[in-house]
């Protein structure tokens, strides 16, 4: 979007937050995958992030661009804080039912990989169902959205239901999951159907919606390319949202997680936020 059609068109504030208490035996190396991309943001300000108690820490961007935190955390209880406020357009994202699905030999070099099986995301093992269910849709926006309905549909979001090992093919068998479940099917189901399908990662405020029952948490969405561009879809939620704040995207969970530990440390609690902030 161009920096004029940004400041005609009115901003909200996002706070954005989370805080993780744990336990650990040893020093820990980890990698803490938190923070905003703020060339998705109009602007990103405010920020801090804060250890108890203070070790070293330096930013380096991943292969898919995502911004990422590494540091040792001692042994024993340590908290780590981020913390930023988010301008966001006020919008929610673009629908265009039209917009074409490419043919294979037409993508773009850097989106084949995201057409490919992944540790979660396995359309040669759902591409029969895919096949069965969606191959005769039109081949546009629309066939996405009807991949997007069913998932919607099939699955009923639980929590304590899926592990960090579950793929894909596993919450279609058992019918329930939570946001990444509900992402890693979707996407399994456009690849399957050589649309390509990323696994997004990042905060979601409840913003112009009613209140939710649940607790705030990370949130997991996808994107996907349609024509000439990435397309949000949002298989948990199954609508249109204002305020998405990006934290990282890439082929699936694995590869944009909240944090890495080399080793065995015990969360203590978990907290994360995401809401509009007004000054």
């Amino acid at each position: 979007m161009a920096d004029s059609e940004r400041l005609s068109t009115a901003l909200r504030h996002v706070r954005v937050g989370c805080e993780f208490v744990q336990e650990r035996d040893s020093d820990t190396p980890s990698v803490i995958q938190v923070r905003p991309r703020p060339e998705y943001l109009v602007g990103l300000h405010d920020e801090s992030w804060s250890t108890d108690p203070q070790v070293d820490t330096h930013l380096y961007t991943d292969m898919y661009g995502n911004s990422c935190l590494r540091l040792i955390l001692p042994p024993g209880r340590s908290t780590f804080r981020y913390s930023a406020i988010a301008d966001v357009l006020d919008e929610t994202e673009a629908v265009d039912p039209t917009v074409p699905q490419n043919d294979p030999q037409d993508l773009p070099d850097d989106v084949l990989v995201y057409t490919l099986p992944s540790r979660f995301c396995l359309p040669d093992l759902l591409g029969d169902e895919a096949v069965e269910r969606f191959e005769s849709l039109p081949r546009d926006y629309s066939r996405v959205q009807h991949v997007v309905d069913y998932v919607w549909h099939h699955l009923r979001f639980r929590y304590g239901s899926s592990t960090a090992t579950t793929t894909a093919a596993d919450v279609n068998d058992s019918g329930l999951g939570v946001c990444r479940d509900f992402a890693h099917l979707a996407i399994s189901f456009c690849r399957a159907l050589d649309i390509p399908a990323r696994y997004v990662f990042g905060y979601l405020p409840a913003m112009d919606i009613a209140p939710r029952p649940e607790p705030m948490d990370f949130a997991a969405w996808m994107e996907v390319w349609l024509g000439d561009r990435w397309w949000t879809f949002d298989p948990r939620n199954n609508e249109q949202r204002k305020g998405r704040v990006l934290i990282g995207h890439g082929r699936d969970a694995a590869d944009v997680a909240m944090m890495t530990s080399f080793g065995m440390p015990r969360l203590e609690s978990m907290t994360v936020v995401a809401e509009e902030y007004h000054e």
